[in-house]
């Protein structure tokens, strides 16, 4: 299962996190948000000591939301050592992230 990111515990297990994360910002009345949640907990489980998977409810966690100018979801960041390093807008098919994922290992 995918993990769940907040405003209060982003710095700690995201930025500061010891290996790739992959961050999905949805919101519950998102189609595409829904539609792409299997994906990431797919992700989540395949990858699962590799990297970390999870994601962040944007109505729930404005601070972060806005930190990062997320104006559209869902939106994934890829985040290594506390830097961006690749993003995805929009819902994709899960090779998109398996790629993404792959380059930045």
């Amino acid at each position: 299962m995918a993990a769940v990111f907040t405003d209060s515990n982003f710095d700690v297990d995201v930025l500061k996190a010891d290996k790739l994360t992959v961050v999905d910002f949805w919101a519950p009345w998102c189609g595409p948000c829904l539609a792409l949640g299997p994906t990431i907990d797919a992700l989540s489980k395949e990858y699962d000591g590799k990297i970390n998977v999870g994601k962040l409810n944007v109505d729930e966690n404005p601070n972060v939301s806005v930190q990062y100018g997320i104006t559209s979801i869902p939106c994934v960041l890829f985040i290594k050592n506390g830097q961006i390093v690749d993003k995805q807008v929009g819902a994709a098919p899960k090779n998109v992230f398996d790629k993404k994922i792959q380059a930045h290992l």
